[in-house]
């Protein structure tokens, strides 16, 4: 199914961006300096939309042609381009974002034409998929798990693997007795947060965590 993947949603935006000979610095450079400034880990405006694997926010400020015979063609306007994969269905994730993290959605897309901002969460979403464009064949590496499922697993595998290099060459019977241990430690230590890492060394070696 086109935009979908599983449970698996991916979605691509494309908002024009105003232009206005007035501003002494233009909205594409005021949002080219504000998007650099966005962190990039667990404290990145998406990592507070838990369902988001992965999202991209970049400014076109045209496109080249390379097919054959070779033309010169040109885009209207400038773009923003919002690329993202999450959990679940649309429209839930729209208003998510719109309620979570509001103050960066208004902060970013203030800039594009027709925006209405998120104190309308219907004008909102309509907006959104005003200016989506379809995905038509989209894969989803993981298309069957929830982003914590994800999460959990490569905290599972990054841990083990700390385990087997701390641990190789001691006797069976102390390495049953310390796995024990650690499959205990792993149930109990909380999920990774989304967009930071796990800690293994804290269920292989039982540190607390932050």
């Amino acid at each position: 199914m086109a935009n979908e993947s599983g449970q698996v949603y991916g979605l691509t935006i494309l908002s024009p961006i105003i232009e206005d000979e007035r501003l002494d610095i233009d909205h594409t450079t005021q949002l080219r300096w504000y998007l650099a400034t966005l962190p990039r880990d667990d404290t990145s405006p998406f990592a507070k939309v838990s369902s988001t694997y992965l999202a991209r926010l970049v400014v076109l400020d045209d496109v080249v042609f390379v097919g054959k015979p070779a033309c010169e063609e040109h885009l209207k306007s400038r773009y923003l381009i919002f690329e993202t994969n999450f959990d679940g269905d649309l429209d839930t994730y729209l208003r998510r974002m719109a309620s979570e993290v509001g103050e960066f959605v208004d902060a970013v897309w203030k800039h594009c034409v027709g925006y209405p901002g998120v104190g309308n969460s219907d004008a909102f979403v309509a907006y959104m998929k005003k200016c989506q464009l379809k995905t038509t064949f989209f894969f989803a590496d993981v298309n069957d798990r929830t982003v914590t499922d994800t999460l959990r697993a490569l905290q599972t595998q990054s841990a083990l693997t700390h385990f087997i290099e701390r641990n190789q060459g001691k006797p069976p019977a102390e390495i049953q007795k310390l796995f024990g241990i650690f499959l205990e430690r792993l149930k109990s230590a909380p999920a990774p947060l989304p967009g930071g890492r796990a800690d293994e060394k804290s269920v292989t070696e039982g540190r607390p965590h932050d």
